[in-house]
């Protein structure tokens, strides 16, 4: 066991997790109070290797979340910080806009439900008819949309590893945490699987796809756990069929957005993501398995009433992970042009969802505290574009926590 002695800490605040809401966090820090001690200990060689720098890197405008809630605040705010940070330091970024494209007619009362929570978020909104969609999408069919014009893309790996250059946090790349020994009364000592032991006074847990592991390990009893979903992807052979960024209406149901288009700061438009159970925390793929991830998975009794209610929608997502052509009719529902032919296979991303006991999917960031600890413990998209009001309030959090020590 790792012990934590007094007047031996290495760091003020020790942040587990190197992805983009862990260094806005050691950014935040920093920034609210100068003189900070902050180490953060990330288990790849680089930055930002896992949710920050494997999704489609849209700017979210904050339409989709329910007024009030954690995700439309953060994100409203998220994305004008966002563009702004990008800017102040050469980051390559875009604001494109987007569209949200109805193509069933029961999809209309949710489409105009958006326009209200847009509004409501404070977010402006343009509704048009079928025919106006071809004012910014001339290839995209539907029978309604709506233009929401804050949305953007950028560079979202770019964006963490500069949060880190500007902390002036040390950063220990390839500190895999192998244990916790934290002592309400002394701080919080870890231990890395090459034999480091680092030690705190706080800890903050950024840890994203193991941020419930890690919380148990600091012997707090998270209440959810984190079941992995992977979105797969697609390249379009012929980006110039999109323009910008075009987007289904999404079912209120998931936190999940549906199969959509997004043209990137490369010119590349990527498709998808859908989302499929993953065999792994870090399955990116179908053969890579690792069983006791799974079984640890399975033995959440929130999994399997997640299963029992949603089980229609999750066969669908996996007919369109091992069928192409089922993809491709996803795809041709906004974008008639689409064949087979035109979409190439490219890296796949693994969301970390929360799940709760009753087999509720969280629907908003998560961040709850223990003693001499704080956890994120859902941080998905939009997750990246609220990275620095997370980091801001994670900090408040983890400074609160220190100043009482």
């Amino acid at each position: 066991m790792v012990q934590v002695r007094v007047g031996a800490y290495d760091c003020d605040v020790l942040v587990v997790g190197g992805g983009i809401v862990g260094l806005s966090t050691a950014f935040a820090i920093t920034r609210a109070a100068p003189g900070t001690r902050v180490t953060v200990l990330e288990k790849e060689p680089g930055a930002a290797r896992h949710q920050t720098g494997r999704n489609s890197s849209v700017i979210h405008s904050g339409i989709y979340y329910k007024p009030g809630s954690l995700k439309a605040r953060y994100a409203v705010r998220g994305a004008a910080e966002m563009i702004k940070f990008c800017a102040e330091y050469g980051i390559a970024h875009a604001v494109t806009g987007k569209l949200i494209v109805a193509t069933e007619r029961e999809e209309l009362p949710r489409l105009h439900a958006l326009v209200q929570r847009g509004r409501e978020n404070g977010i402006p909104v343009r509704e048009l008819g079928g025919a106006q969609i071809a004012e910014y999408e001339p290839e995209v069919r539907g029978l309604a949309a709506i233009h929401v014009g804050t949305t953007g893309v950028c560079d979202f790996v770019g964006v963490a590893r500069q949060l880190g250059e500007a902390s002036g946090a040390e950063i220990r790349y390839g500190a895999r945490v192998e244990r916790i020994d934290r002592r309400p009364d002394r701080g919080v000592a870890v231990r890395t699987t090459n034999g480091d032991v680092v030690r705190g006074r706080v800890l903050v847990n950024c840890a994203g796809l193991y941020c419930d592991e890690v919380a148990r390990m600091t012997g707090d009893e998270p209440g959810v756990r984190i079941v992995p979903f992977r979105g797969e992807y697609y390249e379009l052979a012929r980006p110039e069929l999109v323009r910008g960024l075009v987007y289904p209406v999404p079912d209120p149901a998931f936190p999940f957005l549906g199969v959509h288009l997004t043209r990137g700061i490369d010119g590349s438009v990527h498709v998808g993501p859908n989302a499929v159970p993953a065999l792994a925390r870090e399955g990116y793929e179908w053969r890579v398995v690792r069983p006791g991830e799974v079984a640890t998975t399975v033995a959440w009794p929130g999994v399997w009433r997640m299963a029992r209610r949603h089980w229609r929608y999750g066969a669908g997502e996996l007919r369109r992970s091992v069928s192409k052509g089922a993809f491709t009719e996803a795809v041709r529902r906004l974008l008639p042009a689409v064949g087979e032919g035109d979409l190439v296979r490219t890296a796949a991303g693994v969301r970390a969802q929360a799940v709760l006991r009753d087999g509720g999917l969280v629907d908003d960031f998560l961040i709850r505290e223990g003693a001499r600890a704080v956890h994120v413990l859902n941080a998905p998209s939009p997750a990246a574009t609220a990275s620095l009001p997370i980091g801001r309030e994670v900090a408040r959090r983890a400074l609160t926590v220190l100043g009482s020590v």
